[in-house]
């Protein structure tokens, strides 16, 4: 044969693959689906870098081992290709975000190619594409039609160098997620979808997943459900009423001030009256500190071990509806209005912030728990804020009740009601921004905001030569009042377009249904296809996207689910997470550090085969590793040395092994199969390493063990595996070749039992295995110590061994 030339065979092949549609997509109900798809990129300006592929290659080898072992396959691709990202770098590179994109998608597509990806091509999707984007707009619409869309003028995340308005899971320690500004507290006009209405079923539902414990341990966490009670507060000398949810309600009588955050309304409309008439006598000292805090994000004001600060609202107090005493009311920023109500009753001796702020502000401490562990008749408790349950003391008639009895008792008796709350804020939908779905909603004077008609879909993008972002909270959309000013679709009437814009997770919470009937006009998904290939069997991507697309995904296909639009409640069902590839020097791949790898570098130098098997060797697959261009030859060297060992088969049809190679040929099959479906490529890959030594050493190779190592390769190495496997005289592809199978019998040694004689008589006898030679037989006999005490200090003549049966050791004498 010829040398391995990894160009000359790969690009043959991937030509071959696309003139035959090798990898086309059809619904076929005789075979089991298997949907496995990756988390769509968003294409960069920069393209790839050899960390990228890393997650594509394992779905791929998953999707064509999936096929091999006879299920229909579906494995697609498309483009995240709307939002922040692609704007900036628009922004940056003085071009408009559509040119921007289409150059970008291409130059992913064509890096894509190169791998040899199995990707139904005809199934692509770009989250850009009118086509596409008509659908986003009408789940928006019946979103909206459902009551889950509304407006809400509160203040909200602001990014001030991107100028537009960010959800909570868009930051990161307080600050934009893609430009790392510090973000501000901006009150501003968006859409928010109720996704808390679904946080019940978002919990509950986790727990049928497969997927790893710690993302839903962070899902969990995010959402963060709090079962409490809302308890009413008086304020002496007024008629309003001070709201608070607390989960702990046995600590009540404990409550020595309150706490409003400083953006409670309440707050606001006392500083909004007049000196007298609000009752607070430090009007401009509150002002003061209240502006203080509006440019501190909700992360830096919960920040652990941040020191407490906060002013008193002089001249108020609040009636603690358990004793009847009359407590101080203070502003502080450690309370957020997004948080239950906005207000807290701070029992220090109970809540270790509420401790810290009443050390500092010289407040009072009364302990109203004691351990259960604790002797009643200790008086002084232990310094520093107790936060467990226990056993009431120092709370009048619900003395000596355990805290889960207490809170049941002491909400009923001061007239509060249970109530469950969550972590979860509501959705933040809108953008300040033009490169996004334009959200179909008309604003009309008489009729409010009106749905734009589902006949009207898509509402396009408009195209425009100036897109920066105004910073004034409104889109640069608004600026174009051709496309502005519109009729009312309810009324006839003047009528304006809602200008901001979706988030960039608009797209992305719904596409992998797209996939499913990308040509569809008339519906989002055809059901009956729906229903064929949902839910998604495996998905991979990045675990820092549990916070963030895989929260909105899971929300979005719960609404399309109680709409009758899908058939199951859960998207995906199989979640595998990708650990990253850094740069030679450890440090995360970036044109900043001049660490890139590029992967046509390395698909030229080496070719795709090599790569592909490298990245799956490199460890295992949900750890990060560190890319190394050394190590990558022995990727290479193992490829190379399964070409030669094409020389050495035996071309006889089906020529049996030995047992020896019979055993190893079926260990190898059942450990890759297993690996495979279990992510654990490194392993697999090291398999295949040992079996090919292992025929490597042998005089010839049976055909047999020659075909099965490519079936087992061919996942991994596609390329090189179907040249090798057309060399045999096979005129179909190997992909569409049934995965071999393991015999339980096969997978062990035989175990003989093997008699030991001295001198003619039995002495003893032990198992062995039968591929055990002569040799090892003897050694075997001689060491045990029932022999030793026969034969130490004695001549040993001679030692007769009959395979499989029978040691004889001659001694003189």
């Amino acid at each position: 044969m010829q040398e391995y030339d990894h160009k000359k065979i790969e690009r043959a092949w991937q030509e071959k693959w696309k003139k035959n549609n090798l990898y086309r997509t059809t619904e076929d109900p005789s075979k089991p689906k298997a949907y496995v798809l990756d988390m769509f990129p968003y294409p960069s300006g920069e393209g790839l870098h050899v960390g990228h592929p890393k997650g594509y290659i394992a779905t791929d080898i998953y999707s064509r081992f999936k096929k091999m072992t006879g299920h229909n396959v579906l494995h697609p691709m498309g483009w995240d290709a709307f939002g922040l990202p692609a704007e900036n770098y628009a922004l940056k590179n003085k071009v408009h975000p559509r040119i921007a994109v289409e150059k970008n998608i291409a130059r992913f597509k064509e890096q894509l190619l190169k791998l040899g990806f199995n990707y139904d091509w005809e199934r692509e999707i770009n989250t850009t594409d009118p086509a596409y984007y008509k659908w986003t707009q009408w789940i928006f619409l019946q979103l909206f039609k459902k009551g889950l869309a509304y407006e809400s003028d509160e203040p909200i995340n602001w990014c001030p160098s991107c100028k537009t308005g960010l959800a909570l899971e868009d930051l990161e320690g307080g600050r934009c997620e893609r430009c790392g500004s510090e973000v501000e507290q901006k009150p501003i006009r968006q859409w928010v979808l109720k996704i808390r209405e679904y946080a019940d079923r978002l919990l509950e539902d986790l727990e049928g997943l497969e997927w790893p414990e710690h993302i839903k341990e962070l899902q969990r966490n995010w959402i963060g459900k709090s079962e409490g009670a809302e308890i009413e507060f008086g304020i002496a000398g007024r008629d309003e009423k001070i709201k608070v949810f607390t989960t702990r309600p046995d600590t009540l009588f404990g409550a020595t001030y309150m706490v409003l955050a400083p953006e409670h309304k309440l707050v606001t409309k006392l500083l909004n009256e007049k000196g007298q008439e609000s009752g607070v006598k430090n009007q401009e000292e509150v002002k003061k500190y209240i502006h203080g805090t509006a440019h501190k994000t909700e992360i830096e004001r919960m920040a652990e071990g941040k020191e407490k600060t906060g002013v008193e609202l002089k001249g108020l107090t609040a009636i603690n509806p358990a004793t009847g005493e009359e407590i101080q009311i203070w502003v502080a920023d450690y309370v957020l209005a997004r948080y239950g109500t906005g207000a807290i009753m701070a029992v220090p001796a109970h809540d270790e912030r509420d401790w810290e702020f009443a050390e500092k502000y010289g407040m009072e401490k009364r302990h109203v728990i004691r351990p259960a562990s604790e002797k009643p008749s200790i008086k002084k408790p232990q310094p520093g804020a107790y936060e467990g349950d226990g056993i009431l003391v120092n709370s009048g008639r619900f003395d000596g009740l355990s805290s889960e009895e207490a809170k049941d008792k002491i909400t009923d008796f001061v007239g509060g009601e249970k109530r469950v709350d969550y972590k979860l804020r509501d959705w933040v939908f809108s953008r300040q921004r033009y490169w996004g779905e334009p959200i179909p909603v008309i604003h009309c004077k008489k009729c409010g905001a009106v749905p734009v008609p589902e006949e009207d879909l898509p509402v396009l993008l408009p195209d425009v030569k100036r897109y920066e972002p105004t910073g004034t909270g409104e889109s640069p959309l608004a600026n174009i009042s051709e496309w502005v000013n519109v009729k009312c679709p309810k009324c006839g009437g003047e009528g304006k377009r809602e200008t901001n814009t979706m988030p960039q997770w608009a797209g992305s919470s719904w596409y992998y249904l797209r996939y499913i009937d990308p040509a569809n006009d008339e519906a989002l998904v055809d059901k009956k296809k729906e229903k064929y290939w949902s839910p998604v069997d495996l998905y991979e991507g990045g675990v820092e996207h549990a916070t963030r697309h895989l929260i909105y995904a899971r929300f979005w296909h719960k609404f399309l689910y109680d709409i009758g639009a899908v058939n199951y409640k859960e998207p995906f069902m199989r979640l595998k997470g990708v650990g990253l590839i850094y740069g030679e020097d450890g440090r995360k791949m970036s044109k900043r550090w001049g660490n890139v790898v590029n992967p046509d570098d390395v698909v030229a130098t080496y070719g795709a085969d090599t790569l592909r098997v490298y990245e799956m060797f490199m460890g295992p697959f949900e750890e990060s590793g560190t890319w190394s261009t050394e190590s990558i030859i022995g990727s290479r060297r193992f490829l190379e040395k399964v070409w030669r060992l094409r020389k050495k088969v035996n071309d006889a049809p089906r020529a049996a092994s030995d047992q020896k190679h019979t055993m190893a040929l079926n260990r190898t099959v059942k450990k890759v199969t297993e690996d495979i479906e279990h992510f654990h490529f490194n392993t697999a890959v090291s398999a295949l390493m040992i079996f090919a030594n292992g025929l490597e050493s042998a005089p010839d190779v049976s055909r047999r063990d020659f075909e099965t190592l490519l079936l087992l390769l061919a996942p991994f190495a596609p390329h090189i595996a179907e040249e090798l496997w057309r060399s045999l005289g096979y005129e179909h592809s190997i992909h569409e070749a049934p995965w071999p199978r393991y015999d339980e019998a096969l997978l062990h040694e035989g175990v003989v039992t093997v008699v030991i004689q001295v001198n003619g008589r039995v002495r003893d006898q032990f198992e062995a295995a039968a591929s055990a030679s002569d040799t090892d037989l003897e050694n075997a006999a001689l060491e045990r110590p029932a022999i030793q005490k026969w034969v130490h200090g004695k001549d040993i003549v001679r030692v007769v061994v009959v395979p499989h049966a029978l040691v004889n050791i001659v001694l003189r004498g």
